[in-house]
């Protein structure tokens, strides 16, 4: 589903899940690292990302499967279905990308309403990093009791594997360790929080 079906369809945002109609606190969480000897530029780690987004995802956790099949990246409007280990089986739809970051929002069903962004840039340095941020609430009340009992471990153990193996396809792996952080946001940041865009801002491309 491209984005001009969409469009044609009702819109690109329609019918997702967003973080305001979720439960609980908005989270934003954060998994990032530097790659140790990175072979390729930011926005061509982003590129096969987007080509190859399926492989990167702990298989005995979580499996993405695009709901068409094609060669190509994925691009705004395409959606993958998510079976999540003990939790069932959902939808996510792809709402942003450009040449640094890909976006991907939740479809109702899903265990967390919000958003969730793949970006690459350099630090000071010219390394190389990966970087994934979501911004979320629970999907429901019983989803937010549940994602408190084992959930939360689930999900940093995903995206700390997927960063890993990014950095281990386009590198020698991560410089140092693999940061997780989790913040609580507060309802100034929400209120200012841009729902359609990506969760932050991947820049610099320079070799």
């Amino acid at each position: 589903m491209g984005e001009a079906d969409m469009e044609a369809g009702g819109g690109l945002w329609d019918g997702l899940l967003s973080a305001t109609e979720g439960c609980g606190p908005l989270l934003q969480r954060d998994y990032w690292a530097v790659i140790d000897r990175c072979g390729c530029s930011p926005s061509e780690l982003m590129e096969l990302v987007a080509l190859r987004f399926a492989e990167f995802a702990p298989e005995e956790l979580v499996v993405f499967e695009p709901e068409r099949e094609r060669d190509e990246p994925l691009e705004p409007g395409d959606e993958l279905q998510v079976h999540i280990r003990g939790a069932g089986t959902f939808r996510v739809r792809i709402i942003h990308r450009d040449r640094q970051s890909l976006t991907l929002a939740t479809r109702p069903g899903h265990p967390e309403a919000g958003r969730i962004t793949f970006g690459a840039y350099r630090n000071e340095r010219g390394d190389v990093i990966f970087h994934i941020r979501s911004r979320a609430r629970s999907g429901s009340r019983v989803k937010y009791l549940g994602f408190r009992t084992g959930g939360e471990a689930m999900q940093t153990n995903t995206w700390t594997d997927f960063v890993n193996a990014v950095a281990l396809t386009v590198g020698e792996g991560v410089i140092g360790f693999l940061h997780a952080e989790t913040t609580v946001m507060e309802e100034a940041h929400e209120s200012a929080d841009d729902v359609r865009g990506p969760t932050f801002l991947a820049r610099g491309d320079e070799s």
